[in-house]
């Protein structure tokens, strides 16, 4: 199909490269990493590349309605960002801000005239401060949906303990062996082929392949001495392993639900650019790699792109292009794209078995919409999670939707919470008392101590 014009675009894109990575071995919660400088170059690449294709008014691709002086101003209302916030700390967030500037370069023209007559340049040459939207950690079920999801843990017990991971499990033994030396006593088994322990307080686990990979980019003596065969298999078990963890034979299982609960802000968005009197014409979703295998899995990539199984590479992405056809139709079609890192080009992948390079964005909705997860509602029965008080409930509704939700807590909830409520504030008045008793003792003690020091005691 030929399309005329480019009305929109939605890019799910990757964090670049970032410091050692644990994780719990059961949950998939994340701990504390640091984006580099590399990795916000790739990000930054990633961002320029994007802004070549679908900003530069000489591209062929360029979206309707955007500026099409590349050094003016991008309107806000235009573009919406959304980066993951979760246990690996800032690491995505920066990544998200490297792609924005290299998107959406500083231009003299991001100016102001004020009252007395003086032209004000936004610092730094006109950088563009583009709005990214963010939510904590602790509830993010959009981005980060399989933390605190009961069906999700079992999932992970089920795919370990089938016969196809324990064949994969004894053929990588002889690799295991093979890597012993280069790990520094991490345990070597397909389970910890994506997690590797640190014990402290907590169990907290980074994957085998992240340590040889780190190391492999950061640090020059270990890459003088790891053989170039023994990453290559590394990367073949941890992307079988990861692509087993997030995926599911029947597209709406709980494998899925990175992919599921993501679905809901990229079918909205098509819905607002498609059908919508509305100004949005990019979304910009930033994250970690776990969706992109389940979205691959749910609409039917992998079965004519094999070499896409798996994590991909830092600073990938993968563009959601809503395109106008030629007269006479004029239909509205969805068209995908991935850029697998820096070191390749976007290339248009096929979906759902079609043959052409794109299908009408009524039915690339109507295949998806039934799977996608629209609220905590939803994502509460999809992962079995019994709640009787919705401290979670800020992700998906609006004010109105979560009020309603407190509003139907039944009289034994309530009870129990006041109780609840009850009992901590008398354990935190003891606390507060001892304390303050404690503080006194502290300060006669000291007092006593002065005076015997100043001779003011016998």
């Amino acid at each position: 199909m030929r399309a005329s014009t480019v009305l929109g675009v939605l890019i799910l894109a990757r964090n670049g490269d970032r410091t050692q990575f644990y994780q719990d071995p059961y949950s998939y919660e994340p701990k504390f990493t640091e984006s580099t400088p590399l990795g916000a170059v790739e990000s930054f690449q990633l961002g320029s590349n994007l802004k070549s294709i679908y900003l530069d008014s000489s591209s062929p691709l360029h979206i309707q309605d955007m500026p099409l002086d590349p050094t003016h101003p991008i309107p806000p209302s235009m573009v919406h960002v959304h980066a993951k916030a979760g246990g690996e700390g800032a690491a995505i967030f920066d990544s998200s801000i490297a792609l924005l500037q290299g998107m959406f370069p500083p231009t003299p023209l991001n100016k102001i005239t004020i009252a007395n007559g003086t032209t004000v340049v936004s610092p730094l040459g006109g950088y563009q401060y583009v709005p990214v939207e963010m939510v904590p950690d602790s509830s993010d079920s959009v981005l980060e949906s399989w933390i605190d999801c009961s069906a999700f843990k079992k999932h992970i017990s089920k795919v370990y303990n089938s016969e196809e991971f324990k064949a994969v499990a004894t053929e990588a033994q002889h690799f295991f062996s093979s890597i012993h030396d280069y790990v520094f006593g991490r345990p070597t088994t397909l389970e910890n082929m994506a997690m590797e322990c640190q014990f402290d307080r907590f169990t907290w686990c980074h994957p085998v392949y992240d340590y040889l990979n780190t190391e492999l980019i950061h640090n020059q003596t270990f890459a003088f001495r790891l053989p170039p065969t023994l990453i290559e298999q590394a990367r073949g078990y941890v992307n079988y392993h990861e692509d087993a963890v997030f995926s599911d034979s029947d597209i709406g299982g709980i494998g899925n639900i990175a992919g599921r609960t993501i679905l809901h802000p990229i079918l909205r968005a098509l819905e607002r650019i498609a059908f919508d009197d509305d100004p949005l014409r990019i979304l910009l979703i930033e994250t970690s790699y776990q969706p992109f295998i389940s979205l691959f899995h749910m609409m039917d990539v992998l079965s004519l792109r094999p070499d896409l199984v798996g994590i991909p590479n830092y600073a990938s992405a993968l563009a959601f292009e809503l395109v106008r056809g030629p007269a006479p139709e004029f239909r509205d079609f969805v068209r995908l794209k991935f850029k697998n890192g820096t070191d390749s080009n976007f290339e248009t992948i096929r979906v759902f078995g079609h043959e052409e390079d794109s299908l009408p964005v009524t039915e690339f909705i109507y295949r998806l919409e039934h799977y996608a997860i629209l609220d905590t509602k939803q994502w509460n029965s999809a992962c079995g999670n019994n709640r009787w008080f919705p401290f979670n409930t800020a992700v998906f509704g609006t004010a109105a939707e979560r009020g309603s939700v407190i509003g139907v807590l039944s009289a034994l909830g309530l009870f129990a919470f006041s109780m609840f409520a009850f009992m901590m504030y008398v354990k935190q008045t003891i606390v507060k008392h001892r304390r303050r008793y404690t503080t006194v003792r502290q300060s006669e003690n000291y007092a006593t101590f002065a005076d015997e020091k100043a001779g003011l005691l016998p």
